[in-house]
């Protein structure tokens, strides 16, 4: 019962943010966001795609529609954890590829026709994917679009999980299954890559 009450309140108060960070507030140096772990929300000014938001929570009229977390959980194989933390992460979603941003390629792939973005393979090896020029006209979007807030929390997984069990998170695929919005955007991504495979690799 004690842990349930310490994830509920956890919960309330990742739901209300005292305040949403903006692209240019997390990439100023200093950054406001911590080096610490944490969990995170990114709550949208304009919608990538035809996501429902009618089940979603509001923030000033903005929904929630992704949460992530820094670190990730430890492996179970006993392998190093990780060394990330909410700073890195965050900036890596802002300011990277959608190689190194799960929520990066999920937004390019439902804006790429809006955008004119096109996922393709790089490297000498032609592993990483990223949607190369259309990099740019992504962050852009999110600059624009995409605010975030979190919560510092040891063990972040553990509140990930509780808030994936009780909200609604359309941009959420990980143990997000039974979400209405799940196979549109699988589709989504899965066409995107399947573009990106039959298109030649290009130098990275």
């Amino acid at each position: 019962m004690a842990r349930q009450a310490k994830l509920d309140g956890e919960i309330a108060t990742f739901l209300h943010p005292t305040h949403l960070y903006s692209q240019q507030e997390v990439l100023t140096r200093p950054s406001p966001v911590p080096a610490s772990p944490g969990v995170y929300g990114w709550w949208f000014r304009g919608l990538p795609g035809p996501v429902d938001i009618q089940g979603c929570a509001t923030r000033d009229g903005l929904p929630l529609l992704y949460i992530g977390i820094s670190p990730s959980r430890p492996p179970i194989s006993g392998k190093p954890a990780s060394r990330q933390n909410l700073r890195k992460r965050l900036r890596q979603h802002y300011d990277r590829s959608a190689e190194a941003s799960t929520l990066r390629r999920t937004l390019g792939c439902l804006l790429a026709d809006d955008l004119g973005l096109q996922l393709r393979r790089v490297g000498s090896t032609g592993r990483r994917t990223t949607f190369v020029d259309g990099e740019h006209a992504l962050s852009d979007w999110m600059g624009k679009h995409a605010f975030v807030s979190w919560v510092v929390r040891e063990e972040p997984w553990e509140l990930e999980e509780a808030l994936i069990g009780q909200l609604d998170l359309p941009l959420n695929l990980k143990d997000n299954s039974g979400n209405a919005f799940h196979p549109v955007l699988t589709e989504a991504r899965a066409r995107c890559l399947a573009q990106a495979r039959a298109l030649p690799v290009l130098p990275g």
